[in-house]
């Protein structure tokens, strides 16, 4: 082979990977912006999003519950292990309420939703497409994109917040409870430095990431699942993906969101 066929044999597929991402991230931004009128225009269906709120919001509840109280609990004991070399059990109630409230919460609820109902989405909305359902609506007029894809955007947007709260409690109280129980931390020391510390600021900025997080990995889900193709094969590889590009997107928007909050002092 020559210098140049060489050159282009090693260098040509990682050129094409990222000119491949930079299509497919193109297709999905210009997908979304079409969306957005489709949000504002009747009909709203709001019992199409009540049932996707049921199906991802409260279906989720058993999940976020579980996780939530174990990682408070995992939180107390890392924390007081290294608290205690310190003598510094006393402030170990403000770090743990704001470590939770602020990052674990939103990255940990995000991502239970995504492995329970991103995929799922995913894989309805694969299965509609190759099964030619999409089509079918598509030609009985019924804005396929109205129907299926704004309702679980905005039930996952409403829901995913609320989970965070909920997460956020449930971490917090667990996180107290082995504390202070378990542990041997003074309860009023323990609750004075969050009352002493917190701002309410910092609570409402893991909420915020919740909402931008449910926006973002529903739009990745079903826009993954909406243009699903190759049968049963591209259903399972459109899952996957859902699934993994979601929990990366969490990750991402996690970072530059908190430098946003750190710049705007939340």
């Amino acid at each position: 082979m020559s210098i140049i066929e060489n050159f282009f044999t090693i260098f040509g597929k990682p050129v094409f990977w990222i000119l491949n991402i930079f299509n497919s991230l193109g297709k999905f931004i210009i997908f979304n912006i079409k969306l957005i009128p489709l949000a504002f225009k009747p009909p709203y269906r709001i019992k199409e999003i009540f049932t996707q709120i049921d199906s991802i919001g409260i279906g989720s509840i058993g999940v976020i519950a579980l996780t939530g109280i174990f990682t408070g609990m995992v939180e107390a004991v890392q924390l007081y292990q290294g608290f205690h070399e310190f003598g510094a059990e006393s402030i170990m109630g403000y770090t743990i309420f704001i470590s939770i409230s602020k990052e674990l919460g939103p990255v940990f609820a995000g991502l239970m939703v995504t492995s329970r109902a991103i995929s799922a989405m995913a894989a309805e909305l694969g299965t509609m497409r190759v099964t030619e359902q999409i089509d079918a609506l598509d030609v009985l007029a019924v804005d396929s994109k109205k129907y299926l894809i704004i309702p679980r955007i905005i039930a996952t947007t409403i829901s995913l917040p609320i989970l965070v709260a909920l997460f956020d409690f449930l971490g917090n109280v667990s996180a107290y409870f082995i504390s202070t129980n378990v542990l041997g931390v003074n309860p009023t020391q323990y609750t004075q430095t969050i009352s002493m510390y917190l701002d309410y600021s910092e609570i409402f900025s893991g909420i915020l990431k919740g909402a931008v997080f449910g926006w973002m990995i529903s739009s990745i889900g079903t826009y993954i699942g909406y243009t699903a193709g190759g049968g049963a094969k591209g259903v399972g590889v459109a899952t996957t993906n859902a699934v993994v590009y979601s929990a990366i997107i969490v990750f991402v928007l996690d970072y530059f969101l908190s430098a946003l909050f750190l710049f705007l002092d939340w």
